[in-house]
């Protein structure tokens, strides 16, 4: 691989990484900008080192790919905390793990297939977000307390 793709790749992982971070940060989530970020690039590094180490020998990337995708489960695992019934940091866990997703997406040369999964998260943290008021709220009124149920 030219070093040009190379950086271009990593770049496309910041970008990536840093869109899904902002969305956390405007949205004051433990997880934000800087470690959505570090994540994306941090897999895509990874994942391009294997890429660089191809060269007719026995190195299979995929091995790497499964590696990054428990690794960020342990990552994950650090955010998600337990208050009596109910759990809070989830969608920040799951975010995390999408942001390693990215970052292979862009070390892999992706381009189109990562602008379009980085919408989406994106689009999932943002609109799904409303959804779930949304829902909260209608469980309230059924629940007719306005108590909040566990794992809300």
């Amino acid at each position: 691989m030219e070093p040009l793709e190379f950086v271009l790749r990593l770049l496309a992982a910041t970008a990536a990484g840093g869109a899904v971070g902002l969305e956390r940060q405007i949205n004051n989530k433990s997880a934000g900008l800087r470690t959505n970020t570090l994540v994306a690039i941090g897999a895509s590094i990874y994942l391009l080192i294997a890429l660089q180490l191809l060269d007719g020998t026995a190195t299979d990337p995929t091995r790497v790919l499964g590696q990054i995708v428990t690794g960020i489960g342990f990552l994950g695992a650090g955010v998600i905390l337990h208050r009596g019934a109910n759990v809070q940091g989830l969608t920040t866990a799951a975010t995390i793990w999408c942001s390693a997703a990215l970052g292979c997406l862009a070390a892999l040369g992706f381009y189109w297939q990562l602008a379009v999964a980085t919408l989406l998260v994106i689009l999932v943290n943002t609109a799904f977000k409303k959804a779930d008021i949304w829902f909260q709220k209608d469980q309230k009124k059924k629940n007719g307390s306005g108590k909040k149920e566990p794992f809300e």
